[in-house]
């Protein structure tokens, strides 16, 4: 057995969680790869070391002294340190990034020694073998990831060293500069060591134990999900559902390697467990039918009319490459006898929708163009919606019941998910509807 345990900032913020991750590996011998984040937040007031060597390179880049940010980078590790008796020398690790401040660094590499430094202190810690992410995650001049030469260096450095600490969030481009990822890249560095690995389980440790079938700003207490499978999880990420990073689910899902979200501070909740398909469904929620609801504020609907336009395939291939060439996301697309309507996020699309919409009446030459703003899209996810009868006639009741008018409708073509759009100040509400109609 051989799990790889990936531990986020706020599981490293200090101290005391040190301990606690160091409890949690010791108490399971397989929990041979660690993957760690930079160290986090100690408080809702306090700040999370990448922020601070964010704001370090700012500060740089625009001539303004940066010396009391970096002292309290440098006291933050300086404190994990010395309170679990640790000797690693930080002192000239310091001493050398401060020379570097000097010249010319870059921000991927300022950036990147929050989870070098943060690993470096961990493997003391749990007496693991350090590896640098830089030495075995790659990525393509083209900043995509080369996962070939990714997965034979993690297999070979895990050959290597039995037990080790890798940090997360970073690599290194072909001529050898440190890269970071996108934030939550950590997630990421984890999926790849588990794949490389063959590993049986890939953790996910952070704050939180699992995933919630809604979010709970919105709905008071909401149920814990036990199992979900791959392709829920994409559509429930993908509306909203912030617990991982979307690039962090295809590696293990590659290889079907269960992905366990578990809480640090609840080491013996089993969390969620993200599998490939639920063998025994009594176990994952028994007769509910509605795994999750998640949704997102912010969309705009431009709908075209066009006599028989779903006989002219080519009037819809045009407008979309209309939004394509304005580098304009499409989020949703549905399809009438005389009409479509696109959704695209407003933020994305801004004042380039005139554009769009001039370009339009230019190249299709529709019988009208309408624009309605603020409107939200919600997500009913479950994989056993398909085998039960009157889930979207209870859907639409629940939410008509309630005088919730809806703006738009969609259903993914695997048939997991049911799409409604609605206005945004009915956003919660709808939310509340639709968790109290199905689960609560």
């Amino acid at each position: 057995m051989l799990k790889v345990a990936k531990f986020g900032g706020s599981s490293l913020a200090g101290a005391e969680q040190f301990k606690k991750v160091k409890a949690i590996v010791e108490a399971d011998p397989a929990r041979r790869i660690v993957v760690v984040s930079a160290a986090g937040k100690r408080t809702d007031d306090d700040h999370k070391i990448t922020d601070l060597l964010y704001l370090t390179h700012a500060h740089l880049k625009y001539g303004v002294s940066y010396e009391e940010i970096f002292s309290m980078i440098e006291r933050r590790y300086y404190g994990i340190r010395d309170a679990l008796g640790l000797k690693y020398d930080l002192e000239s690790e310091f001493a050398k990034l401060r020379g570097e401040l000097r010249r010319d660094i870059s921000v991927d590499y300022l950036v990147s020694r929050g989870e070098y430094l943060t690993a470096r202190l961990m493997a003391e810690y749990l007496g693991y073998g350090f590896v640098d992410a830089k030495d075995c995650v790659f990525f393509q001049y083209d900043g995509t990831i080369d996962f070939d030469a990714t997965y034979r260096a993690l297999a070979e450095a895990a050959v290597r060293s039995p037990r080790l600490v890798l940090p997360g969030f970073y690599g290194a481009m072909p001529n050898g500069r440190v890269r970071v990822m996108t934030r939550g890249g950590s997630d990421i560095t984890g999926s790849l060591a588990a794949n490389a690995a063959d590993a049986d389980v890939y953790e996910n440790w952070t704050d939180v134990s699992g995933i919630l079938m809604a979010d709970p700003r919105i709905v008071d207490h909401p149920q814990p999900i036990s199992r979900v499978t791959y392709d829920e999880l994409r559509e429930l990420a993908y509306m909203g559902a912030s617990v991982l990073h979307d690039e962090s689910i295809q590696p293990v899902k590659e290889k079907n390697i269960p992905l366990n979200i578990r809480n640090t501070n609840e080491p013996e909740n089993p969390g969620t467990m993200i599998v490939e398909r639920v063998e025994r469904e009594e176990e994952a929620g028994g007769n509910r039918f509605i795994t999750g609801i998640a949704g997102r504020k912010g969309f705009t609907v431009l709908t075209i009319h066009k006599k028989q336009i779903a006989q002219n395939t080519a009037f819809v291939r045009r407008a979309l490459e209309i939004f394509e060439n304005s580098h304009v996301p499409v989020e949703h697309i549905t399809l009438g006898v005389d009409s479509f309507a696109i959704m695209t996020p407003t933020a994305q699309v801004g004042d380039s929708i005139y554009d769009i919409i001039g370009e339009i009446r230019k190249r299709c030459a529709p019988d009208d163009i309408r624009t309605e703003e603020n409107i939200a899209m919600i997500a009913c996810v479950g994989r056993k919606m398909v085998y039960q009868p009157g889930t979207c006639g209870k859907l639409f009741g629940a939410l008509g019941e309630n005088d919730i008018n809806i703006k738009a409708i969609s259903q993914g073509t695997n048939e997991i998910s049911i799409l409604v759009g609605v206005h945004n100040h009915d956003f919660e509400k709808a939310i509340r509807v639709l968790y109290n109609g199905f689960v609560a």
